[in-house]
């Protein structure tokens, strides 16, 4: 097989299935259990165009503008939407209107904002929490202690659907230490779980460790780099 060919979406696509599917097996879960967010920021809608030629359908983004041109040129396709980077205040309009997810709420004012200014057209947008894990400052993402109060307010809210959490730990190599953070992600998961019993979201894992965090139960992982190739 030639670089060209490994490197074109199909092959690429099939590769990181691959990943996730020999991962199942090996820890005794079902390939239904774990889904795909292809992260497509800072790609074009063409590539979008390709990989859901191949049967993708849940992409995400984090650049509010980016995305909406890609939405615009793509609405004759059947995609699924996912707002993965921070909400900022003005632009939670914007968000609540367009997109079928956002995975990074971290605050009780955007939860507000989203289910106050959400159409009620395209049903309840699903949100996970997203909880900074590693405590970095210089990320975004709630304490683990903030997180069952976040919690609360969405479920409480008649326009939002309480999905789950998601993470975006730092960045390791050693597979140890991968597996320690993702259970200590899974286990918010599960006292979240006790709490609110119809969650199903543990949105967990990147093109680098997805196999840690399936490992460890996570139900959704995030790709860019080994579907779409280094961003320039």
């Amino acid at each position: 097989m030639d670089a060209d060919h490994e490197n074109d979406p199909e092959s690429r696509l099939e590769s990181v299935r691959r990943r996730i599917g020999a991962e199942c097996a090996r820890t005794g879960r079902s390939e239904d259990e774990v889904g795909l967010l292809a992260v497509s920021k800072g790609q074009p809608a063409s590539l979008i165009r390709e990989l859901a030629g191949l049967g993708h359908r849940a992409f995400g983004e984090s650049y509010l503008d980016e995305a909406e041109g890609k939405m615009d040129e793509l609405a004759g396709l059947d995609l699924e939407w996912h707002f993965i980077a921070p909400v900022q205040s003005n632009k939670t309009k914007t968000i609540a209107a367009r997109f079928d997810w956002v995975q990074s709420v971290d605050r009780a004012k955007i939860i507000r904002r989203l289910n106050d200014q959400r159409p009620e057209d395209p049903g309840r947008l699903n949100v996970c929490i997203q909880v900074n894990v590693d405590a970095e400052p210089q990320k975004s993402g709630c304490r683990p202690e903030e997180l069952p109060e976040l919690a609360d307010a969405v479920a409480g809210a008649p326009r939002l659907r309480l999905r789950g959490i998601m993470a975006i730990p730092a960045h390791r190599t050693d597979t140890a230490d991968q597996l320690a953070v993702f259970e200590r992600l899974a286990e918010l998961y599960r006292d979240l779980k006790s709490r609110h019993p119809d969650i199903d979201t543990l949105s967990a894992g990147m093109s680098g460790d997805l196999e840690a965090a399936i490992q460890t139960g996570s139900t959704m992982v995030r790709v860019g780099t080994a579907l779409f190739g280094p961003r320039d």
